[in-house]
């Protein structure tokens, strides 16, 4: 990529040197929940009549708060939806109230308590297990998808690690992916939920590899949970994935990429955890919720920010695009 001073880069120049401006860069879209087209198994996400906004509790980690205080704060701030992150076993930091990532331990009762308290609902549940591993990977899944009914949702995502084992081929990789998607579709089934294929890794941050991962196992189950910040960043055009896999996006990440961290890491990682605010980075919001109309599409853009300000700012700019494209 060509260097760009930043002391003088817009938004716009950045999108032209990086020749994904226009046609090429345009919109990275993803769906939500109830956004699937044609028949749904049972027990398919309730369809809405817009689109709705929520967020990743990613927005208080790096301010050592806790998921009771994140859903509380996100409900103040206006959202409709959460998307929580839970993990299996203990965690130090959470038991102490400094981090928002909860044991699966903990009691359903509790959580369901703690969402109605806020008036917020849970749009999917953040277990993220690894496509990659057929033995605690599945494990993970698993207990995230029983968990997930438990609370009362019926999304949840996987991805690969990021870094495979050097000893693995690609071809090792596939077959290992098969295995585990096969294991993982059965209790999906079972307890009526989602799995959505997340784009963060080697494999599914790029297009005809993620469409190869999507017909592994034959199963209305598996979906994509579509994550157009990470796509951009693996070096992908993300509305060219959006358009490949728009008819299986059950969930969205919203993740806005700033011009900096652009023009550092594009084609060089796969994903990031969190990006800027929705409207301050290159991605074009509103070709991205035309592109879930045209497509049928209704459901959750979970935003994934960083800050508290940043969430205040995401929705903010979220209900205008909204209004703007008469999504709301």
């Amino acid at each position: 990529m060509e260097r760009i001073d930043r002391s003088s880069v817009t938004r716009r120049t950045f999108l032209e040197v990086a020749g994904v401006a226009g046609g090429t860069l345009g919109a990275a879209g993803c769906a939500a929940a109830g956004a699937v087209s044609g028949s749904a198994p049972a027990g398919a996400p309730p369809s809405r009549k817009a689109i709705g906004i929520g967020i990743n509790l990613e927005y208080v980690r790096h301010a050592d708060k806790s998921l009771a205080y994140g859903v509380a704060r996100a409900g103040e701030i206006g959202y409709e939806y959460v998307e929580p992150c839970f993990l299996m076993g203990r965690c130090l930091l959470s038991e102490g109230g400094y981090c928002h990532v909860t044991s699966m331990d903990t009691e359903p009762k509790r959580i369901r308590g703690m969402m109605a308290e806020a008036g917020v609902t849970i749009s999917a549940l953040s277990s993220h297990s690894d496509l990659l591993d057929p033995e605690f990977g599945v494990l993970y899944a698993r207990r995230g998808i029983r968990y997930a009914k438990a609370v009362g949702t019926n999304i949840v995502q996987i991805t690969e690690n990021m870094h495979p084992p050097a000893w693995m081929t690609e071809k090792d990789a596939y077959e290992t992916m098969k295995i585990t998607l096969r294991a993982i579709a059965e209790t999906c089934a079972d307890n009526g939920v989602y799995l959505g294929v997340e784009q963060h890794g080697p494999y599914t941050a790029k297009t005809e590899k993620m469409l190869r991962i999507l017909e592994l196992v034959d199963s209305p189950w598996i979906r994509v949970n579509y994550d157009c910040g990470n796509t951009f960043l693996a070096g992908e055009d993300p509305y060219a994935m959006l358009d490949a896999v728009v008819e299986k996006v059950v969930h969205v990440h919203a993740k806005d990429i700033s011009v900096a961290q652009a023009e550092a890491e594009r084609g060089k990682v796969t994903g990031t955890a969190v990006g800027c605010a929705c409207g301050d980075g290159v991605i074009d919001w509103h070709r991205i919720v035309r592109t879930l109309m045209r497509a049928g599409f209704s459901g959750v853009l979970s935003v994934e920010c960083g800050t508290d300000a940043e969430a205040v700012k995401s929705l903010a700019y979220l209900k205008k695009v909204l209004a703007e494209v008469g999504a709301a």
